[in-house]
């Protein structure tokens, strides 16, 4: 399904089928910090903490980025030490997370399941954990959180959505989803969903 609910603006971290095991698994954006300097680029190249990437901007200009993975580093920058001159650890803590409309989906995926922790390219909204069929349209959610709203906002008869913390997703749900016709079959299986 595409449109507006498909581009809806990601939150940071994503609830996600495992790609190994298929079960439950966490999902983290890549902090990117833009390399001002060319020599710098090396550093980034060969360091075990970052991964470098050549990105391109909406213009087509070409910039060089470092991208870290806190997910797989405890969850913080504290890993990060002696970088080269005019950057800091705390550059990478949520500065500019890596979204569609950079044209890339990377990040770091941890299960604890089969334990798997690792880069990943998010393929959304294939690898939503939150995610059903219903007449052959998928309907997803970021996270537990929004799969609550989204069933609690689906099984209202009054549809407000300023009540729900995540409004601005709600607004998007396709009509298809909020039809009387398919609204018990919708709860079921998004309740089927948080029973895990």
């Amino acid at each position: 399904m595409t449109g507006t609910y498909e581009w809806n603006p990601m939150p940071h971290i994503l609830d996600i089928k495992c790609p190994w095991c298929g079960r439950h698994a966490v999902f983290e954006f890549g902090e990117v910090v833009r390399i001002t300097l060319k020599k710098d680029i090396a550093f980034f190249e060969e360091s075990d903490l970052f991964e470098y990437y050549q990105f391109k901007d909406s213009c087509g200009h070409k910039w060089h980025g470092a991208v870290f993975y806190a997910n797989l580093h405890g969850g913080s920058t504290e890993a990060i030490h002696e970088l080269p001159e005019g950057y800091k650890p705390e550059n990478w803590n949520h500065s500019k997370y890596l979204t569609r409309s950079q044209g890339t989906d990377l990040g770091s995926v941890s299960c604890g399941h089969c334990h798997t922790r690792k880069p990943y390219i998010l393929n959304w909204p294939y690898d939503a954990f939150y995610s059903i069929n219903v007449k052959n349209k998928t309907l997803w959610a970021f996270n537990r959180e929004s799969a609550v709203d989204l069933r609690d906002y689906i099984e209202s008869t009054d549809r407000k959505t300023s009540k729900y913390r995540w409004a601005s997703f709600l607004l998007h749900i396709p009509t298809t989803f909020k039809k009387h016709s398919v609204r018990d079959s919708v709860v079921k299986k998004i309740n089927r969903l948080l029973a895990f």
